[in-house]
């Protein structure tokens, strides 16, 4: 919403020279769904969102680049609804580049009944892969609302490309008090297709949770199957093979377009760069919109999927234009402590099944303080989320 207000070359380069300030956004709507529950999903609000529903606070999230999602259920009436978000971006020179204001990705209504797959709750791991044969596990976790006594099972069925079923596994999930439930199912593939970035085959998973025997829930995406090997001498090896890296920065805007980015306009960007012999992005420096990480599968491009920008030091941003005046240190360092292991376990459990995510950062030029380890909030141990 900033791009609204006028131009000022007094204001922040880092802003394209647009003020920030606090904006609210209204819709009024009615659920026509006769599902059990109801969710509203954000792939980004820029920035320290406040989400309302009939005057509800559902929740609030500081960082603007990260995917979140609220339970609706408790607050919705009959009839009309009103969803409410507060955005304050009055520290706005907060970024050493453009960030844009407000709702600037897509938003989901997703709507489920009382026992469903939990958000980004499924995963797809390759345990074992050969030209021969491949071992698949796929992780699985669901969300009650209600006890369950009733017969439950969730059944995984693998596509191909040309949408024939591979593979297929069920399981049967015991009754219990906890609110939620999971487990692992492992897949059996023949002659597996492998991702390659000159051959960026994709397979297809579907996860249905059955209730005595009828579907009730689901959820898929694509998928590909590859190794990763890292070595301190000879580099790095897709599916075995040795290769360099050539890879680019990006941030999530697109220029004189700004942050709300089209999908054909990423498509475009991507084809290009893939033209002039990139094989890698870097998504700089935070996580980006979904739609990106879907055309570096398709395309056959690897990823660094990146956390922060800054830790617990902020960084200088020019706040008078470009390279004068005293600069200002306002930035994501103020929630750092807060929200930073959360906000790492989103991205990973979001992102964690593109077969194109080959690494994790964790932070960009960011001391601790010089110190060439992680920093602990950050250990991996405390992210209890397989990586690949």
């Amino acid at each position: 919403w900033s791009v609204e207000a006028p131009l000022s070359p007094s204001l922040a380069s880092c802003t394209g020279y647009l003020p920030g300030g606090i904006a609210w956004y209204r819709k009024h709507f009615a659920v026509t769904d006769s599902a059990a529950r109801h969710y509203i999903y954000f792939e980004g609000v820029y920035n320290r969102s406040e989400v309302y529903l009939n005057g509800h606070l559902l929740g609030c999230r500081p960082n603007g680049y990260v995917s979140f999602l609220y339970d609706m259920t408790p607050y919705l009436q009959p009839g009309d609804n009103v969803l409410a978000v507060r955005v304050d971006h009055s520290r706005y020179a907060d970024s050493r580049w453009y960030t844009g204001s407000g709702i600037y990705r897509d938003v989901w209504i997703v709507s489920a009944p009382e026992i469903h797959f939990a958000q980004w709750g499924t995963a797809c791991r390759v345990e074992s892969l050969t030209d021969r044969r491949a071992l698949l596990a796929v992780d699985y976790a669901l969300e009650r609302h209600v006890p369950a006594t009733d017969r439950l099972e969730v059944a995984v069925t693998l596509r191909d490309a040309d949408g024939v079923e591979v593979a297929s596994a069920r399981q049967r999930i015991g009754a219990g008090d906890a609110d939620s439930l999971g487990g692992t199912l492992r897949l059996r593939l023949n002659n597996p297709h492998r991702w390659n970035l000159d051959d960026p085959y994709l397979y297809t998973l579907q996860a249905d949770l059955l209730r005595n025997g009828e579907r009730i829930d689901g959820c898929s995406f694509r998928t590909g199957l590859r190794t990763l090997t890292f070595d301190p001498d000879r580099g790095f090896a897709l599916n075995g093979r040795w290769m360099k890296v050539k890879g680019v920065c990006l941030h999530h805007d697109a220029g004189v377009l700004g942050a709300a980015v089209p999908p054909e306009v990423w498509r475009r960007r991507l084809e290009n760069l893939r033209g002039i012999g990139v094989n890698a992005i870097r998504m700089s420096h935070n996580p980006q919109a979904p739609v990106v990480y879907d055309l570096c599968d398709e395309l056959g491009l690897l990823v660094m999927d990146e956390a922060s920008d800054e830790w617990e030091f902020p960084k200088r941003k020019w706040i008078e234009g470009w390279n004068v005046g005293t600069p200002g240190f306002d930035g994501s360092y103020d929630f750092f402590e807060e929200w930073i292991e959360r906000d790492v376990t989103d991205m990973v459990r979001r992102d964690r099944n593109h077969p194109s995510v080959f690494l994790w950062s964790i932070g960009n030029e960011v001391d601790y303080p010089n110190d060439p380890y992680s920093h602990p909030i950050l250990d991996g141990s405390k992210i209890n989320q397989p990586m690949f």
